[in-house]
């Protein structure tokens, strides 16, 4: 889900909650060591996201944030932030080379890892282990 959260709507910001959760208190973001990944240098997109990025000539950078139930892709294109929720049983997370690509639906993020790599694989490393607590499996899943 691919929203532009520039101005603030009660109506996109229920939507994101009821998606991936409300953000963490600030107790839970100091148990979890931050829910902020560092800024990470966008690759290749969707072309939903290509078109709003390549208006300017600018580097592409996303963020990510942490929620209960998924996570939260922000950037931004010219004086537009939009953001890319992924819920965590949507995420597709692929890692070939120094990349990451996040995956939802038809739409997807691939960011560089090269850079900062370790303060990255940490955060991926967190990412990951959030997405296991809350997706849930069948007990076909095992077979």
């Amino acid at each position: 889900m691919l929203y532009n959260i520039s101005y603030k709507d009660e109506k996109i910001e229920r939507e994101i909650n009821e998606l991936v959760g409300k953000p963490f208190t600030i107790l839970e973001n100091i148990k979890k060591g931050g829910i902020g990944s560092p800024k990470l240098f966008i690759t290749r997109c969707s072309s939903a996201i290509y078109d709003l990025l390549h208006v300017n000539n600018s580097i592409k950078f996303c963020n990510i944030e942490l929620r209960p139930k998924g996570i939260i892709i922000g950037f931004q294109s010219r004086l537009d932030v939009y953001a890319l929720v992924i819920p965590y049983y949507k995420l597709v997370l692929f890692k070939p080379g120094n990349s990451i690509t996040f995956h939802i639906d038809h739409h997807y993020i691939s960011v560089d890892c090269s850079k900062n790599s370790k303060g990255v694989q940490k955060f991926i490393d967190k990412l990951e282990l959030e997405k296991e607590k809350n997706t849930f499996y069948s007990p076909l899943d095992a077979y």
